[in-house]
């Protein structure tokens, strides 16, 4: 197997880390998925690290057969998305998809089927800057994919590391990537969600023992259910290089989402563990208290608590 042709659908934060690697190699056909207004605005230029790129811009039609289909969208984006991944894979292409949650590989499997997607994640610490999206490449721990049983060094696993090899991508292969998916999904509602609701940077689990309390909260809920879907997370901990060094400060997705009065990824969160707890008999509080939480926050950012126009008087009890 030999990867030529490589189409990203999301040109965001994770996929701008993608387009910044990929765009080394000058032996592929590289090129971002999009269609109308943002077709034309991705023309245009995409801005990265401060450097001004100008990738090629495929409608799904034109990207159909690519040899590797990078999915890199917004959780809430990706039931829309469904038909561009079914235009652009061909017989023989590989989907990766490097959402966050731990869904999006099976939701994507039930339209295009299984056997073409490839279970991966990242970890990559990115924030927008004006237009454009910055990252530290040196301190990015990267992408992490592999096949869920053996044989593990597959023909497009062995593709893939050589693909992203001398692009400075960082990268590698496990085993263990289920495994893998969960650790990073519990450190996403760990400490993704808690400092969301507060609105301080990560500092606040090392300052503050009633935040590391909630983080704890979670934790155990979303480990509880692990264990009974039988995922011993303990497994990618032992092969898990630590987490990128951020400053306390430092402000995660869900936090830059309610900062910017976006909707979050809520829904593939806590939101995920809710319907999984119910469906195993786990009760999920710490979680189901942070979705509404969250829920409401947008709800908030949407001007659904804004007042100030609106004299009619309320009961109070």
């Amino acid at each position: 197997m030999n990867i030529k042709t490589v189409a990203i659908l999301g040109a965001g934060a994770v996929g701008s880390y993608m387009i910044w690697g990929l765009s080394k190699r000058e032996d592929i056909k590289l090129g971002i998925i999009a269609e109308g207004e943002r077709a034309e605005r991705m023309k245009k230029s995409c801005m990265i690290n401060g450097i001004t790129y100008h990738p090629e811009v495929w409608s799904p039609q034109e990207a159909n057969g690519v040899d590797l289909l990078i999915v890199a969208l917004k959780y809430g984006a990706l039931p829309s998305a469904m038909e561009s991944i079914r235009k652009a894979c061909g017989d023989n292409t590989t989907v990766m998809s490097l959402m966050n949650g731990v869904d999006s590989e099976e939701l994507i499997s039930a339209e295009i089927g299984a056997s073409h997607v490839l279970h991966s994640l990242i970890k990559v610490a990115s924030h927008k800057e004006g237009s454009g999206y910055c990252f530290d490449p040196e301190t990015t721990i990267g992408i992490i994919f592999g096949e869920l049983s053996a044989p593990y060094q597959s023909e497009r696993v062995q593709a893939i590391e050589t693909l992203f090899e001398n692009t400075g991508l960082h990268y590698r292969s496990t085993e263990y990537i289920r495994e893998e998916m969960w650790s990073k999904f519990r450190l996403n509602v760990c400490n993704n969600l808690p400092q969301a609701v507060l609105g301080a940077g990560v500092g606040c689990y090392r300052d503050s023992v009633h935040m590391k309390a909630i983080s704890d909260g979670l934790r155990r809920e979303l480990e509880a259910i692990a264990a009974a879907k039988n995922i011993d997370i303990s497994k990618a901990d032992e092969s898990s290089s630590r987490g990128s060094a951020v400053p306390p400060s430092a402000r995660y997705s869900t936090l830059q989402d309610l900062d910017a009065g976006r909707h979050t990824e809520i829904d593939m969160f806590s939101g995920a563990l809710i319907r999984m707890g119910k469906e195993l008999g786990i009760p999920t509080p710490y979680n189901e208290y942070t979705y509404h939480i969250i829920k409401a926050l947008e709800e908030k950012n949407d001007g659904k608590f804004d007042y100030s126009k609106n004299n009619e008087l309320t009961c109070s009890k």
